[in-house]
């Protein structure tokens, strides 16, 4: 299927799977008409956008009559379908892809189950109403301790800059980093703390960021001024628009596409 010229991207920039694919289409200059579902206020939960995507999540898309869910998935479409990607964000050589899929494949049940376990009983619990659960806060630090030193000696390889042995970014480094991106929230001081020893991905964040910008601290402003929230003791975390993003927050339309 040809792709329409029409693409919509459902997000919440709070969601780190949504910047990745934003990042995407801005680093590949894919015109993208974002529609901001805020998480925090239900947005996700409506009929109407369950009309978009049953599974309720972001991000996801709408290519005319196609719609899309899951950030690994929509990355890989856009890859396909979008003139002018270059080949190394989801190479063609099939060894090539199949290295990139395996880290994307580990990525779930390891860096971002840690993470995201470790910064919601942290620091969104108590926003979004729910009891924080210190046990589950441990359990999310061990996971992502392990998956950081895994990153550090497995995936990130002397004298490549990116993952999986890669000369040139791929999606799933940007699938990667801004997982890690969200630990911001947690604090300069326990972000150092978890990188101290990670010199290998302390240098590949550095690299992803250099290869995006200047749309990577774009994508990230809202993560920057939640981080800085949290800092000041006032835990506000709203979802945000991010750089050039429609600001009209009305619930997405009932999709017959």
């Amino acid at each position: 299927m040809a792709p329409s010229g029409n693409l919509k991207l459902y997000a919440d920039l709070m969601s780190q799977p949504s910047r990745a694919v934003l990042l995407f289409c801005r680093v590949n200059n894919i015109d993208v008409d974002q529609q901001l579902i805020n998480i925090q206020k239900g947005d996700h939960k409506t009929p109407e956008f369950k009309a978009i995507n049953p599974l309720g999540k972001v991000p996801c898309i709408v290519d005319g009559r196609f719609k899309l869910a899951e950030s690994h998935a929509i990355m890989e479409y856009l890859a396909a379908t979008r003139p002018g990607v270059a080949d190394h964000w989801y190479p063609t050589d099939v060894q090539r892809r199949s290295k990139i899929n395996s880290v994307l494949d580990w990525h779930h049940l390891n860096l971002r189950r840690g993470s995201m376990t470790l910064v919601f009983h942290k620091v969104l619990a108590p926003i979004v109403g729910v009891k924080a659960d210190p046990r589950a806060a441990a359990e999310g630090l061990s996971i992502l301790q392990q998956s950081l030193q895994v990153l550090e000696t497995v995936w990130l390889q002397e004298g490549y800059p990116f993952l999986a042995g890669g000369r040139q970014p791929s999606i799933a480094d940007l699938s990667l980093v801004c997982e890690i991106m969200q630990l911001q929230v947690l604090g300069e001081e326990e972000v150092a703390a978890l990188l101290s020893s990670k010199e290998r991905v302390t240098a590949w964040i550095a690299a992803v960021k250099k290869a995006t910008s200047p749309h990577f601290d774009e994508v990230h402003k809202i993560i920057f001024r939640a981080a800085a929230n949290v800092s000041k003791g006032t835990r506000q975390v709203k979802a945000g628009t991010g750089p050039d993003v429609h600001r009209r927050q009305s619930k997405p339309p009932v999709s017959k596409l």
